[in-house]
């Protein structure tokens, strides 16, 4: 099973920037795609950025502009660059890996991260 850790979560002013990593336990062209999610209080776990295997990348549209997503392959880790944070993008930060193993689909979660922006 891939294992993922995340951080470099923490609190911000808004129009801040935060920088999340996301380290993987094996390599990205091993994971179909790495995915930031992110969950506020009271709301639903929202994907935010998407990497693949081959390095396409999606962006919510909620954060398109300000938000992007990388990777470094050489030392498997995948990062969510935010910039101009506001308050409604206070939530906790998931990183999650689906993946394929044995013929089957697999996901895994790191332990997530919170990021706080005060306004």
């Amino acid at each position: 099973q891939v294992q993922l850790v995340e951080s470099g979560g923490g609190l911000v002013q808004a129009g801040g920037s935060l920088r999340l990593s996301c380290a993987t336990s094996e390599s990205a062209f091993t994971i179909n795609s790495i995915n930031w999610y992110r969950q506020a209080p009271g709301s639903q776990r929202e994907l935010v950025a998407t990497i693949s295997s081959t390095g396409t990348t999606i962006v919510a549209d909620s954060v398109k502009g300000r938000f992007t997503i990388s990777r470094d392959n050489a030392k498997n880790v995948v990062y969510l660059q935010m910039n101009s944070l506001q308050p409604e993008d206070t939530a906790v930060y998931y990183c999650n890996a689906a993946y394929v193993r044995v013929g089957l689909p697999r996901s895994s979660w790191g332990q997530g991260t919170q990021v706080t922006v005060s306004s």
